[in-house]
């Protein structure tokens, strides 16, 4: 299924990497690296993440690589990643 990352989502990453990039821009290149493959999985096995609980609904879930989390959410045609954010982030504020 075609994957598509949303604005937010894209400067979520972009956010992630230039956090880390301040002590690693290696370490953040391989970060936001695994964190865009996680979408390969997702477009494959799109259940395969579990509901958001914050959310509960069948449609917004998410799975976790590393410390960050991936919320996506599940179209007839399409997924959109909508956000990826530490995981110790509230995510309701």
């Amino acid at each position: 299924m075609k994957v598509v990352w949303t604005d937010t989502a894209k400067n979520h990453l972009d956010a992630i990497y230039n956090f880390i990039a301040q002590d690693s821009p290696a370490y953040a290149k391989r970060m936001v690296d695994r964190l865009t493959r996680r979408s390969q999985q997702i477009g494959n096995f799109p259940l395969s993440g579990r509901s958001v609980p914050e959310y509960e609904m069948e449609q917004i879930r998410e799975v976790i690589e590393g410390p960050y989390r991936i919320i996506y959410y599940i179209k007839a045609n399409q997924i959109d990643i909508l956000a990826v954010f530490h995981g110790a982030r509230d995510i309701t504020l």
